[in-house]
């Protein structure tokens, strides 16, 4: 791995951990900036760095850094209620990258469907975890993390995928990995 790769990778986990850090709280689950950093990587990495962006940014958290929302980090969180959203986000990022590789579709096309499978996946993810570790039936799960997300989430990844195109632009391409 090149060190511009690794430099891109190194950022962009630093930005995810910053954008948890902003953090309002909402009931179970808190409003954090960090869709907006995850819709942001798909654009500005390869699929491949992008996931491993992810990973390392979840091995952070687990390992006790303060990388998640609220300043916090540990196993206990990745297991808790929302923990779900979590490993929603690595899941989503695999399928993201993979949706912005199909061909035939226009990029922004690829761009709408590879964020959209982000957020949805992250919501599945997050919903069923608060369901079975907050022992919450699905209607209440659903309007406790998804319903009051659903319209800022899609604000907040239009927002990161306009600003990766603009990274994009600004920056060489990056070094697809094999």
């Amino acid at each position: 791995m090149s060190s511009q790769r690794i430099a891109r990778c190194g950022l962009c986990c630093a930005l995810l951990a910053v954008s948890a850090w902003v953090s309002i709280p909402l009931g179970p689950v808190p409003f954090t900036l960090q869709t907006m950093v995850l819709a942001m990587l798909p654009g500005v990495l390869a699929s491949r760095d992008a996931v491993m962006t992810v990973a390392v940014y979840l091995v952070l958290g687990i390992a006790g850094l303060p990388v998640f929302s609220n300043m916090m980090g540990g196993l206990g969180v990745i297991v808790g209620p929302t923990g779900g959203f979590l490993w929603g986000f690595l899941v989503g990022m695999v399928t993201a990258g993979t949706v912005s590789h199909i061909k035939g579709l226009p990029e922004p096309a690829r761009e709408v469907f590879s964020r959209a499978a982000l957020l949805v996946i992250s919501y599945t993810f997050g919903t069923a975890q608060l369901m079975i570790v907050g022992s919450m039936a699905l209607p209440a799960a659903l309007a406790a993390a998804v319903l009051p997300f659903i319209v800022p989430d899609i604000v907040k990844m239009s927002v990161g995928t306009v600003l990766a195109r603009a990274v994009a632009r600004a920056l060489p391409a990056p070094v697809q990995s094999r």
